[in-house]
Parts: C-alpha cells; sequence; structure tokens
C-alpha cells in the first residue's frame, strides 16, 4: 500500500462525489459511470431484497480517492454472466455454505472493462495488490467463501492472476469495424451465403412495415421510455427470468445517463412495437435489453444486430458488444472474443479442486475457439 494511503468499503456510492469517481480511469465504460451504479442503487435493483449488498472498495490519500472498486456481497449467483453454481452445489454437499461471497463487477451487466478503477498516474500494480489482501480481508471478516473479479480486462486479470488468484476464460461474439464506410461494405467482406441472409431478414422487415428509428437517449420521452421498460418487461415474462430492473431505474437512467443512451425502437402504424436499449462507451456500443409486443419475422435480428451495426458504421465506433450468448450470433458477423475472470476461495481443498476444473475448462474452451474459427462468416481472404 502506497504511504499514508487507507483502505475503506461503504455501503453505498452515496458515500463518493460522482466527480470523484468518474474522475477514475473508466476505460470509457458508461457501465461504470457513478450515474449508472447510482442508478441501480436508487431503483432499488441492489439491495437487501434483490441479494446484492453494496460494499464498495475505495482507497484514498490524503482525501483523495486514489483507486476504487464495485463490489457487492452476493446471497446467490444470479446476474453475473459468470457461472460458479456447480462450485456452489460442490460446497453444499461438503456441508459447507457457498453463500455469502464477494464480487467485483457491475450487477447484470456481462461487459468487461477496469474492475479496479485508477486516478491518472496511480500505481496499478500496487493497488491490485492492495485491493486484493483488502477483499481477501473483507471476506474473512464477512465469512463469506469466495472474492470474485467478473469481466477483468486482460492486463487487470494478469497482474491479479497466480497464488492465491485463479484465473478463468469464457468467450462472448463482438462485432469489430474493419474501417467500414457503408453497411454494404460490410455486407461484402461476408461470404455470399451469409451476405444474403442478412438482405433477406432486413427486407423481411421492411415488407412488414416496420421503421427502425435511432433515438438517442437525450431525445427519448416519457413514451420511449416507458416503451423500451415494456419491451424490457415482455421479454422477462416470455423466458421466466427475473426482472432485475424496476421501471424506476429506466427512469433514472434517463435522467442521470441519457448522453450514453442509444434506443432502437421499431415502428409499425405508427406505434412502437419493439426496442432496443444499447448503451454507447468511448469507442463501442453495447446492446443490452430487447422487447417486442408481438413476433415479426428477423425483427429480433435487424433491432438487436443490423441497425446497431449500422449506427456503429455511421458513429465510427470500433466494436460492437451486443450481450453474452449466442453461437447465433457467429452467422451475423460477430466473432469470439475471449473474456476473463479472477477468483479466490477460503477454502483450500475446493481452491485445489477448481484449480483442476479451470485448468481442464481452459483447454475445452480452446478446442471451441478453433471450432468456431472454422465457421467464419467472412470470406477466407479477410484476416
Amino acid at each position: 500500500m502506497s504511504a499514508g494511503s487507507t483502505v475503506r468499503f461503504v455501503d453505498s456510492l452515496s458515500a463518493v462525489p460522482p466527480a470523484a469517481w468518474d474522475a477514475l480511469q473508466l476505460g470509457g465504460n458508461p457501465f461504470l459511470r457513478h450515474a449508472f451504479l447510482k442508478a441501480l442503487e436508487d431503483a432499488g435493483c441492489v439491495d437487501a431484497r434483490s441479494g446484492w449488498h453494496s460494499r464498495h472498495l475505495l482507497i484514498e490519500q490524503g482525501g483523495r480517492l486514489l483507486a476504487a472498486a464495485p463490489v457487492y456481497v452476493k446471497e446467490h449467483s444470479y446476474g453475473e454472466y459468470v457461472f460458479d453454481w456447480a462450485w456452489a452445489n460442490a460446497y453444499q454437499r461438503a456441508g459447507l455454505r457457498y453463500y455469502p461471497k464477494l464480487v467485483v463487477a457491475v450487477p447484470f451487466t456481462p461487459v468487461a472493462g477496469p474492475r479496479l478503477l485508477l486516478a491518472p498516474g496511480a500505481d496499478e500494480a500496487a493497488l491490485l495488490e492492495t485491493a486484493g489482501q483488502a477483499l481477501i480481508g473483507q471476506a474473512q471478516a464477512l465469512n463469506a467463501s469466495s472474492v470474485h473479479w467478473l469481466f477483468t480486462p486482460p492486463r487487470q486479470t494478469a497482474a491479479l492472476t497466480g497464488g492465491q488468484w485463479l484465473a478463468r476464460s469464457g468467450y462472448q461474439f463482438h462485432w469489430e469495424n474493419r474501417a467500414y464506410g457503408t453497411f454494404d461494405d460490410y455486407l461484402a467482406a461476408l461470404t455470399a451465403e451469409k451476405r444474403k441472409k442478412v438482405r433477406r431478414e432486413r427486407r423481411q422487415v421492411a415488407e412488414a412495415g416496420i421503421e427502425l428509428r435511432v433515438v438517442p437517449g437525450t431525445a427519448a420521452g416519457d413514451a420511449e421510455w416507458a416503451a423500451m421498460y415494456g419491451f424490457y418487461r415482455a421479454t422477462v415474462a416470455r423466458h421466466g427470468a427475473i426482472p432485475y430492473l424496476s421501471a424506476g431505474f429506466f427512469e433514472r437512467l434517463g435522467e442521470t445517463l441519457a448522453d450514453a443512451v442509444v434506443l432502437l425502437l421499431a415502428v409499425r402504424g405508427g406505434r412502437y412495437v419493439a426496442g432496443a436499449l444499447n448503451l454507447r462507451g468511448d469507442d463501442a456500443l453495447y446492446g443490452r435489453y430487447w422487447g417486442c409486443l408481438a413476433d415479426y419475422h428477423s425483427l429480433h435480428f435487424e433491432t438487436c444486430y443490423y441497425r446497431a451495426i449500422e449506427y456503429c458504421i455511421e458513429q465510427g465506433l470500433s466494436r460492437f458488444e451486443a450481450g453474452a450468448q449466442g453461437e447465433h450470433k457467429l452467422s451475423r458477423g460477430f466473432l469470439p472474443v475471449q473474456t476473463h475472470s479472477v477468483h479466490w476461495l477460503a477454502e483450500p481443498r475446493f481452491a485445489d479442486a477448481v484449480a483442476d476444473y479451470l485448468a481442464e475448462e481452459t483447454d475445452e474452451m480452446a478446442r471451441y475457439r478453433d471450432l468456431l474459427a472454422e465457421h467464419s462468416p467472412f470470406r477466407r481472404e479477410q484476416p
């Protein structure tokens, strides 16, 4: 720890001035902004009832915020997208408690980004060491089973891994902008079969009389936000999922983070029939929530993928991350990208068993990526 620095944990972002938090290096990631994390707290999406207890880590020196991390005490493993249910079940079978645990993460958001946020010029390696030890100490004080850094960027993953910390990898599918000037330029990079498929799907949406509108958050009114929340709830109901987000969260997002919001709304007969909520970072677009009032052929692909890709090309953004799932994204130009997490388990026997498991899982992931590479939708001359 740097001389004169102190470490503390706080139960709400209310304890941190927004300007101080946002002055840290967020990696251009809108989900790490004070307004996003605070909206989750204010709207009751993370609280005792949800099983996400805020316990944010702050490292300070001389009254200055040197580093911080969004930390939560968890009573379950929902809403994380790095799955450890098998670990929890093994703990239970051994007569041990897996919960509570600590996670360093953005709730309900499988987007990689810095997890220890640093002041400009701060010593990252030293502060990661300090933060890691502080989190282990906090876990021990809470009698928690483990600490999990989720969706860590490669540099922080490498710095944390080793000793008591175990690295884990996974994959998502991201679209990369290869300096395309137009959507047709992107299509030209695909194989003829995939190109025809995309064009057919876009045509089917247009033939249904549906228009896609791009609505920046700054231009969205009550009608747009109400529609988007309705679409979100429709998707939750259709899949029997957990409604993590409240209407209040959508309202808070519109009030405090509108500059980062991009709504893609489908209009038919003067009525919103579907929509996708995206957040824009410094150099990327992130797709988060989607829904529709009725089934229209290929509307999901148009709203969640094609119009978003077109937006990225128009705006000169380098990539589009459309969420956690989906081998079906591969045929539409989204290629596999490795994701990372880092884990500490208090029980040595389980730490050893998990280490063995992760070694096998890493090999399986490598084979999986090789298999996916054989099904690239791009023409062979593409790099």
